[in-house]
């Protein structure tokens, strides 16, 4: 059974990425308008009215801001833990009742030929998770906005054929940037997210021969450079004797185009 995996945007102003099989297709996260989700399925040559359902993180804007259109448009399900439809259902308009589903962390969901199963992840949101996405036997997880690892965030990476993973910022760039030092002891705090020394750290603990795709995303606009994070990873990776290119595939995904699409 071949899985397709494609970022259409990934960063602060915007998230979605789409998995799909050939009997299931879906989104997690819906960050960008409509007519930007349009175009990003547009290139992988598929329509709004082929996403079986979507499924959303946390309710911060840069990942709901189309969902509400998007569901109306297709009539698609949203899928969100209970405490985050409570978050957003304000900001996303009315969904209509029968696509107004529920999602438990470590809990699988089940539709068509793939699995979804919730993991809960630190970050400052009513009650944010990452995605494993099970389809045959492979595995893809998005795991970005995350302040802190944690054990199930561990877990959740553990084991991955294809990992989606926040490299936020670079530590330094953030605090010498233009940012309030409000805004910076978020992004540093433990409910904030990951920069690129621990994303790496992260990938190296829990590499292993299962592994085959890393796509480095949530990149800061100001407080990264796409490079930097890339270079920082390989580095990490390197030291623990894992080779970019030969033991593990790496990507950056990008903030405003869709990544490249994977297929296993």
């Amino acid at each position: 059974m071949a899985t397709e995996f494609c970022t259409i945007v990934s960063g602060s102003s915007g998230n979605s990425t789409y998995v799909g099989t050939e009997h299931t297709r879906i989104l997690v996260d819906a960050g960008v308008s409509g007519k930007r989700l349009e175009e990003g399925l547009a290139k992988m040559c598929l329509g709004g009215e082929d996403i079986d359902a979507l499924f959303i993180t946390h309710e911060h804007a840069d990942h709901i801001k189309g969902a509400g259109v998007f569901s109306r448009r297709y009539h698609t399900p949203i899928y969100a833990t209970c405490e985050t439809w409570k978050a957003m259902e304000k900001d996303i308009g009315r969904i209509a009742p029968s696509n107004k589903r529920f999602v438990y962390a470590r809990e699988n969901c089940v539709i068509n030929d793939i699995c979804v199963t919730p993991f809960s992840i630190p970050h400052d949101a009513a009650d944010p998770v990452g995605y494993n996405i099970f389809a045959g036997k492979n595995k893809v997880t998005i795991a970005t906005d995350i302040g802190h690892v944690t054990d199930e965030v561990r877990a959740g990476i553990a084991e991955s054929d294809i990992l989606l993973l926040e490299a936020n910022h670079d530590v330094e760039m953030l605090r010498n940037g233009s940012y309030p030092w409000s805004l910076k002891k978020r992004i540093l705090g433990d409910r904030g997210h990951l920069c690129n020394q621990v994303s790496g750290e992260l990938l190296a603990e829990v590499m292993c021969g299962k592994m085959r795709y890393v796509f480095l995303g949530h990149l800061s606009d100001e407080n990264n450079r796409p490079r930097l994070a890339f270079d920082t990873v390989e580095t990490i990776l390197a030291k623990n004797k894992i080779e970019v290119g030969r033991h593990i595939h790496m990507d950056l995904a990008y903030r405003y185009n869709n990544g490249i699409k994977i297929e296993l």
